[in-house]
């Protein structure tokens, strides 16, 4: 394996969605035909039967993922570690999400007073949230997935109880503002 196949499959091993050609490109600082061929080698390393570990490469990017012969023994683990109920910290950032969102990690972890990386993480595993670039916070911004709303039974965030109160409130306002103040300075 070249240098350049390792840099991304140690990107993409960390990535929680899957990552574009480009946007590995401008990561490794490299053209987008070296990286089209760093990928290609790397899949061809990869994507064999020994191989725990396959390049996936689709519409949305490139990402990793389980070999799919060993499909009933990650179903085994994927589910130990998803089906337990939401944890409080869990349940506490998804209904920050569903009320204010979206918002970036910075604004949610305001709100919390901790960090919230992995509690991201889960839920963007779990399938409860959404992760998006907004050009202009220059950062991902979190919200709510369609498929959480019908795991809720509702048709729009709107739909939540008391949402009018929650989504505009004048504390919750403040505390985000004086973020922005200081991340402004």
């Amino acid at each position: 394996m070249n240098e350049l196949s390792a840099k991304i499959e140690a990107l993409l091993f960390v990535a929680t969605k899957p990552m574009t050609v480009k946007q590995l490109a401008q990561l490794l600082n490299a053209q987008i035909s070296e990286v089209d061929a760093a990928i290609s080698n790397l899949s061809a390393m990869r994507n064999i039967d020994e191989s725990g570990i396959h390049v996936v490469v689709g519409s949305e990017g490139v990402m990793l993922a389980s070999n799919p012969v060993f499909a009933d023994v990650v179903a085994g683990l994927a589910k130990e570690e998803i089906e337990p109920e939401l944890t409080r910290p869990s349940l506490e950032t998804l209904t920050i999400i569903a009320y204010r969102g979206p918002m970036t990690k910075p604004e949610i972890e305001a709100i919390r007073g901790v960090n919230c990386a992995l509690i991201l993480r889960n839920l963007l595993m779990r399938g409860l949230i959404l992760e998006e670039e907004d050009a202009i916070k220059l950062q991902f911004v979190y919200s709510l997935s369609s498929d959480a709303l019908r795991f809720l039974g509702l048709h729009s965030v709107k739909d939540l109880p008391e949402y009018e109160e929650l989504h505009i409130n004048a504390k919750v306002d403040r505390l985000l503002a004086a973020l922005s103040e200081s991340s402004s300075i």
